[in-house]
């Protein structure tokens, strides 16, 4: 889908330091030599069946939505409580493989955090992890199961406090520590070769649920519905249907963090996409109740496929979010993370009777904040 390795149209590219250049052409080279190793993908596998708990099931949420056959991809039944697993187990297998003992990472509502986290103490590599102190508040939870796993957990206290300056100090640790150190990004954003690395990781979710849906349903869905902040999950579940026409592919973003909806062509944290930014090209803030969305760009790849045609992207706020959130425990005895209760809240609108929504996370980490409402 890239007309050039490492750009999705006009967007992706590198916009990084020269220093980085040599470790992110190391990664490639690492990365390409993995996707030819039977092993490499064998003890992905395996990590996944043995350690992950793949695969998730396909859930029909009967109550939630009625006239419509609803199903929910339940990546919140994946060991640690969301989809952010599969891309951590993989890079730290592929950082292993490139002789890397520590690993970088920034989180923002703290769920890739618990995976690196997670995966650091299962291989037993040094692992630290930037979070902004705003993040660090409304999600305490996923800080603290942390600092279990042996992380260390740096706030950062500047700017918006949130995943943007998280991201943008992890970026600085990296680059003072290249040799030693690789950089475990969460989402389908940054430099090239990240997005393809995080799109491929993802894409398993995508491959379980198409074939989970042909056996449930004996036909493919209308539409296949996610969340997007960075846009990992939805890149993830998008894998597995981009290539059948028929399937319509919604992403839902926070109504004031829509990088997608409201911004403009720009870079951010190494690579061109979409970024809510203002006349003079500033990054501007973003804001949503829900820490994984409040992030001002998107992954290239997601803004190639806006301008293709090929998915459609919607906003849903704060507090239609919330609402979706806590009908979806009453009436179907599933919590779900304030994330994809975003796109929880734009499926039921939907002119389709046969709906998959990728349920990307619980929402354990989210009831202090919800609570507070």
């Amino acid at each position: 889908m890239t007309s050039t390795p490492g750009l999705y149209g006009t967007y992706g590219g590198r916009y990084v330091p020269e220093t980085l250049i040599p470790a992110l052409d190391e990664l490639e080279a690492g990365w390409r030599a993995a996707q030819t190793d039977k092993s490499f993908r064998a003890e992905l596998d395996e990590l996944g069946r043995n350690f992950g708990g793949r695969p998730t099931p396909l859930t029909r949420a009967e109550r939630f939505a009625p006239g419509k056959r609803l199903y929910l991809k339940r990546e919140d039944l994946l060991h640690t409580g969301a989809h952010k697993l599969n891309n951590a187990l993989g890079q730290a297998v592929l950082a292993r493989r490139l002789g890397k003992s520590r690993i970088v990472a920034e989180t923002g509502a703290g769920q890739h955090g618990v995976a690196t986290a997670t995966v650091c103490a299962r291989f037993g590599l040094e692992c630290v992890v930037y979070m902004g102190e705003e993040d660090m508040r409304r999600q305490r939870p996923n800080v603290e199961r942390m600092n279990l796993l042996g992380a260390e957990v740096r706030p950062v206290d500047f700017g918006t406090r949130t995943l943007k300056e998280a991201t943008s100090e992890a970026i600085r640790d990296w680059i003072t520590n290249v040799e030693t150190t690789h950089y475990l990004i969460g989402s389908c954003v940054g430099p090239a070769p990240y997005p393809e690395i995080v799109h491929e990781l993802q894409a398993v979710i995508g491959r379980e649920a198409r074939a989970q849906f042909l056996q449930a349903e004996t036909r493919l869905p209308e539409v296949v519905v996610a969340c997007v902040g960075g846009g990992s999950n939805a890149i993830g579940i998008f894998a597995g249907f981009i290539d059948d026409a028929e399937v319509r592919l919604v992403g839902v973003e926070a109504a004031e963090a829509a990088s997608l909806g409201t911004g403009n062509p720009a870079v951010l944290h190494g690579a061109r996409s979409s970024v809510l930014s203002d006349e003079d090209g500033q990054i501007s803030d973003a804001h949503s109740i829900s820490a994984g969305l409040d992030y001002p760009g998107v992954g290239p790849e997601h803004a190639w496929l806006r301008d293709s045609g090929r998915a459609d992207y919607v906003s849903a706020t704060d507090e239609e979010a919330l609402d979706a959130f806590l009908e979806l425990t009453r009436l179907e005895g599933i919590i779900p993370a304030l994330e994809p209760a975003h796109a929880l809240a734009r499926a039921r609108e939907l002119d389709a009777e046969l709906v998959l929504v990728c349920l990307s996370g619980r929402g354990d980490k989210d009831l202090a904040e919800v609570l507070a409402r």
